[in-house]
């Protein structure tokens, strides 16, 4: 069998991961502004219809890139967390940790991806649910130990985590910086003895 027949009769699952792949790469090689389903096409080695069949158009491709980015995550913190005592100061740990490492291991192309979500009320909803997924396994986490991450408080940390995140990719802080950092931020906006004016 060719290597053109193995692409053609791969899998749908293993076409859409190596479609996701491959994005991944155009987005980091030349950022958002230089992304289209053509140019996917070609660097797969595949027709136009085969990634248009799979994301729909342009934006659909970008919101399954995010969506991928923010499984990563969950499954990250998710690991963390089962490795974490349920003290206030290690489960913050380990939400930060485990934030501002995936977000570094996803690299530049994760930071592209979210600007390019701001541009659309489509896929600006993408990001909410997906963030608001996350910040619930963080709720749960933090409710073990009898604190609370109330809406405004949860914004605080993506902002934080986000801003840390791209200091660190831009190499004006270090790794473990960045970590505590977002750590000490989560911990204070948790803090049960924190006084907080009540959420509207």
């Amino acid at each position: 069998m060719s290597d053109e027949q193995r692409r053609r009769r791969m899998p749908r699952h293993e076409r859409r991961a190596q479609l996701l792949a491959v994005a991944r790469e155009l987005i980091r090689d030349g950022g958002t502004d230089e992304f289209t389903l053509g140019r996917l096409a070609e660097r797969a080695g595949v027709t136009k219809p085969v990634v248009y069949d799979h994301f729909g158009d342009r934006a659909g491709a970008i919101a399954e890139l995010y969506r991928a980015f923010e499984e990563q995550q969950r499954a990250s913190l998710t690991a963390a967390l089962a490795g974490a005592d349920p003290s206030l100061a290690s489960v913050c740990a380990a939400v930060a940790g485990a934030y501002i490492d995936c977000s570094l291991a996803e690299g530049r192309e994760l930071a592209d991806v979210v600007s390019a979500l701001a541009g659309s009320a489509t896929l600006a909803e993408v990001r909410r649910e997906a963030e608001d997924a996350y910040l619930e396994l963080c709720r749960v986490a933090l409710a073990t130990c009898g604190a609370r991450l109330d809406h405004a408080a949860a914004r605080a940390v993506v902002g934080a985590g986000d801003a840390l995140a791209r200091s660190v990719l831009e190499r004006r802080i270090g790794a473990e910086s960045a970590r505590f950092s977002l750590s000490r931020v989560l911990r204070a906006l948790a803090d049960p003895s924190t006084d907080r004016p009540e959420a509207s």
